[in-house]
């Protein structure tokens, strides 16, 4: 199937399919005329790949695991040598979360104080000092 097939029957665009195969993610045949042609087996992969990356995988992680990863019930299976690394990805995230969260806690005590304490941001009024930088007023 062609560039445009794939890009429909797994909805995602051939911008996308040609980031994946730079990355190493899918390996089409390519036929004389340069055009890629992919397998019945390439719609599996790319979904694979959405995946991996809703995980929040990095594209280079994601090619170590494609390799070894098998489906079962549903579920993706990296090949045992992979766990360490996908657990450091793991705390990885967590860390990320963790950062978000205190983050939003910040910035719901600024909300919370500008809630309980408006603050006027109204252009101070004429001063003697702003009407000697500008005597025509």
């Amino acid at each position: 199937m062609r560039i445009g097939e794939l890009a429909r029957r797994t909805a995602v665009s051939e911008r996308l399919l040609r980031y994946y195969e730079e990355q190493g993610l899918l390996r089409p045949a390519r036929l004389p005329s340069g055009y890629r042609v992919y397998a019945e087996s390439d719609v599996d992969q790319v979904r694979r790949i959405r995946t991996l990356l809703s995980a929040g995988l990095p594209t280079t992680l994601i090619a170590q695991v494609l390799p070894c990863v098998r489906e079962d019930g549903g579920r993706l299976v990296p090949c045992a040598g992979l766990v360490a690394d996908l657990s450091r990805e793991r705390a990885r995230i967590d860390a990320r979360i963790d950062d978000l969260a205190a983050s939003r806690r910040v910035l719901d005590a600024v909300i919370t104080a500008g809630e309980t304490e408006p603050y006027d941001i109204a252009p101070p009024r004429d001063r003697p000092a702003d009407r000697r930088a500008n005597p025509t007023r």
